[in-house]
């Protein structure tokens, strides 16, 4: 197999100056059997055996990583110019999406890897420089990201240097002492809180919790979370801000520690990598996005790209898993498979670091490898992923059905039920608002002087939010209030993973329509003023259960791939 995808890898498109790129020349090489079939996978020891054992097919396999990579990162850099013409105009209005729904549903992308690509987009029409190096394969999409905010103007070719010659932890210390922020393209840090919970102490953080949701409507039960820490600290004193760097304790999954000395001293004593073998770079496939492109022309280049995209993915899932756990990146000279990422490979690390968790699930999994073959979309996988293993042959035809948003949706419903029937709490956040609640709950500690249980915490926190808004007066909930109410909160434009701000008459009042609740929907701004008031979607029917969507005159069932 590794034979099969060293030979396709091997050489990388080259321009010619009387032929344009095409996408046939970014299909993925085709890899048969399954990699986990017979005998099954490896074990973590066979695997670090075989790598540092110096066999040729080890260092075929990093070597396949690292041009699939390249191959992923030309073909992201056309997806980034296309989602930015995608936000031009009325061009996802009429395509019924906010841009993180389309990346998530139609292109497989998470949001904020989208959101980060369709600045990088928006940002290249301004850095002529910028763009040519990055198409050209010269600067890596890594790269690019980091100096987008300061490669501007008089200074754009100067930073156009640095980011083809230095490294990416230079690039950032670089970008800070040039006041351009926090660079871009920078991974989010996720942890996991759990906690424990006694009768009353859930009844208290559910009355919390549900206060803050009638406050916040169509919120996540951590922007719930982050609403009571918020309130209890405020009241405190408090400043979260400076626990930045706090330890979120034992109720939070841990977060790595800081690595750039150690990066610096490695990337000092390798100098810098020279004795890994280079790779051929892959220069941008010529796609063009002209602004007379339709929204439909736009989104069917997008899909085809997507497409090749998905390819390369199942080679470097596999083979980042392989590279991963073998532990051969730390032989390479790489402080972790994160810098390794970044570095040799050029990709955002969460990018390359999610499909080997991903394959390191497979691996383990026949049902999970099942659904892949059923071609359940890689976000889907995540999903299901997170399952045990005897549930995913029962959710993988629900999941092929459903939208990711209400995939997303259903299995968390499911998970709260099981956490509740556990007397638990289980809750996946960013960084920022783990830092928040760790605060929270520490100053809960340190005013009773003395250690109390996460779970008590917990509830003295949502009593004291309960205390606060709980004594409010209420006012009484206006029509639009008890329809959002009744649609749970969010929008009901299949594939919507916005909040409901709107509630949106289906018969309209000018023509009759009455005040009724099932003459009402909820609906996010965007879908209200911007899709339907415009003419390109259309709903009909009674609510909640009876309606149907019409876009472009068609029924529209939501996102589909």
């Amino acid at each position: 197999m590794l034979r099969v995808m060293d030979g396709a890898c091997a050489s990388s498109p080259v321009a010619s100056a009387d032929s344009e790129f095409r996408l046939a020349r970014f299909a993925p090489p085709r890899v048969e059997p399954d990699p986990w079939g017979e005998p099954g996978p490896f074990t973590r020891a066979e695997l670090r055996a075989w790598f540092h054992s110096g066999e040729p097919e080890a260092e075929a396999c990093e070597r396949i990583l690292a041009s699939a990579c390249r191959a992923r990162g030309a073909l992201e850099v056309a997806i980034a110019e296309g989602l930015a013409a995608l936000r031009e105009g009325d061009r996802l209005a009429s395509l019924a999406y906010h841009l993180d729904d389309y990346a998530t549903e139609v292109l497989d992308l998470g949001r904020r890897a989208a959101e980060n690509l369709a600045r990088l987009g928006q940002g290249l029409r301004s850095r002529p420089l910028l763009r040519e190096a990055l198409r050209a394969g010269k600067v890596r999409l890594r790269a690019a990201q980091t100096v987008l905010a300061v490669a501007a103007g008089e200074r754009e070719s100067e930073w156009v240097e640095r980011a083809a010659r230095l490294t990416v932890r230079e690039l950032e210390e670089a970008v800070r002492r040039a006041g351009g922020g926090d660079p871009g393209g920078a991974d989010e840090e996720w942890s996991r809180f759990g906690a424990h919970l006694r009768p009353d102490e859930r009844i208290l953080l559910d009355e919390g919790l549900a206060l803050a949701g009638e406050i916040l409507p169509g919120s996540s039960r951590m922007e719930r979370l982050e609403a009571l820490s918020q309130e209890f600290l405020a009241e405190c004193n408090a400043d979260p801000d400076a626990d930045e760097g706090r330890k979120l304790g034992p109720a939070f999954r841990p977060a790595g520690p800081g690595e750039g000395a150690r990066r610096a001293a490695l990337e000092a004593e390798t100098e810098r990598w020279s004795a890994l073998e280079a790779v051929g770079e892959w220069p941008t496939p010529d796609v063009r996005f002209d602004e007379s492109a339709t929204a439909e022309e736009i989104d069917s280049r997008l899909r085809e790209l997507a497409a090749l995209r998905a390819g390369w993915d199942d080679l470097i899932g596999f083979c980042a898993y392989v590279v991963q756990e073998s532990g051969i990146h730390q032989l390479l000279g790489f402080t972790s498979f994160r810098h390794y990422a970044e570095e040799r490979l050029g990709l955002p690390a969460r990018t390359v670091e999610q499909r080997a968790a991903l394959e390191k699930r497979l691996s383990a999994s026949p049902a999970l490898r099942e659904a892949r073959r059923q071609k359940v979309s890689f976000e889907k996988l995540r999903l299901l992923a997170r399952l045990p293993e005897r549930e995913i042959a029962a959710w993988t035809p629900r999941a092929r059905a459903l939208t990711c948003i209400a995939l997303a949706r259903k299995l968390e419903g499911e998970r709260e039920r099981q956490m509740r029937a556990a007397r638990k709490l289980a809750v996946r956040m960013p960084r920022r608002i783990a830092v928040l609640l760790a605060a929270a709950i520490q100053t809960v500690r340190d005013r009773a002087d003395r250690v109390l249980s996460t779970g008590k915490c917990l509830a003295i926190i949502a009593w004291h939010f309960i205390e606060t808004w709980g004594r409010a007066p209420r006012r009484s909930r206006s029509r639009s209030r008890k329809v959002r109410d009744r649609d749970g909160g969010h929008c009901q434009v299949p594939g919507c993973s916005h909040r409901a701000t709107h509630s949106h008459h289906v018969e309209f009042r000018s023509r009759g329509g009455g005040d009724e609740s099932e003459n009402q929907v909820a609906l996010c701004a965007f879908h209200h003023l911007r899709c339907i008031h415009a003419g390109y979607l259309r709903v009909v029917g009674r609510a909640p259960d009876a309606l149907t969507w019409f876009l472009g005159g068609k029924v529209w069932s939501g996102p589909h791939l």
